[in-house]
């Protein structure tokens, strides 16, 4: 049985060759990135800002109507409402940002929200969130996130040497940088599942760093009067296929989750 190859064995590709054009762009775009944070600032979403959390589920059990609901809950002038099935199809997490006029005005919401979605539904948990919560929820996901990033240091360094863990120190927070410059730029929502995500990417930079790293270690090793762009390249070259792979298959899958969320979240047309 022959095995799969993404990418031929002999592939001899100069990586190298491009660093003097790739390491001034990425330096730029990582920048550019920094200086969208800090001017232009991030469109935190309920989780961040404060606002409602209301949990329900369909009493029938039947698969809860997303759209129906979300039409429903547009038309209440709240602002900003998000729905998100999780769990079985009948949970539905509802999400509504802060309202003006203190806690009176948060309890009046929640009377229209179930006013307006009727009494078939099962009201499992109803929570504000204030500020403060929010505030702190944001300062735990930044504190969580540089934690981190210097356990992934600290791993690096006893693994192999302080230069390698330098070296993909900068790489780790080149990819956390863009992407959150990619954020800020786009508008996309900045809420607790962004957290996850840039922990996920940070966890998949660092295999793919590791990987690449030990071959390097082992081309030292083997070939210690080999150029170093020489060297580099072949082990990049030698865990090409490796990397493509993963990367294919983390990127369809995200890809398939998100056009999943989007059917979910496209309401129904109007009458």
């Amino acid at each position: 049985m022959r095995l799969l190859r993404i990418v031929p064995d002999d592939t001899k590709f100069d990586f190298m060759r491009f660093r003097r054009i790739s390491f001034p762009v990425s330096a730029i775009m990582s920048i550019l990135a920094i200086t969208l944070y800090f001017y232009h600032g991030l469109n935190f979403g309920i989780d961040f800002k404060g606002g409602l959390l209301i949990e329900v589920k369909t009493i029938s059990g039947a698969p809860a109507d997303l759209a129906s609901m979300r039409s429903t809950l547009g038309g209440l002038g709240l602002g900003e409402v998000q729905l998100q099935q999780f769990g079985a199809p009948d949970d539905v997490l509802i999400r509504i940002g802060e309202q003006p006029g203190g806690d009176a005005a948060q309890q009046a919401a929640v009377t229209k929200v179930r006013g307006s979605l009727g009494k078939n539904l099962n009201y499992q948990r109803v929570e504000v969130v204030g500020p403060r919560v929010s505030g702190e929820l944001l300062s735990y996901g930044v504190i969580g996130l540089m934690l981190a990033i210097f356990c992934i240091l600290i791993y690096l360094w006893f693994r192999f040497e302080w230069q390698f863990a330098l070296g993909a120190m900068i790489a780790n927070v080149h990819d956390i940088v863009l992407t959150i410059g990619f954020m800020s730029i786009t508008g996309i929502d900045f809420d607790l599942t962004s957290i996850a995500a840039l922990l996920t990417i940070l966890g998949y930079s660092l295999n793919d760093t590791v990987v690449i790293y030990d071959r390097i270690r082992e081309m030292l090793r083997r070939y210690k009067k080999l150029p170093m762009p020489d060297l580099l390249n072949a082990s990049v070259n030698q865990t090409l296929s490796r990397s493509v792979i993963t990367h294919l298959t983390v990127r369809w899958r995200c890809f398939r989750c998100c056009c999943s969320e989007a059917r979910r979240s496209t309401p129904s047309p109007l009458p």
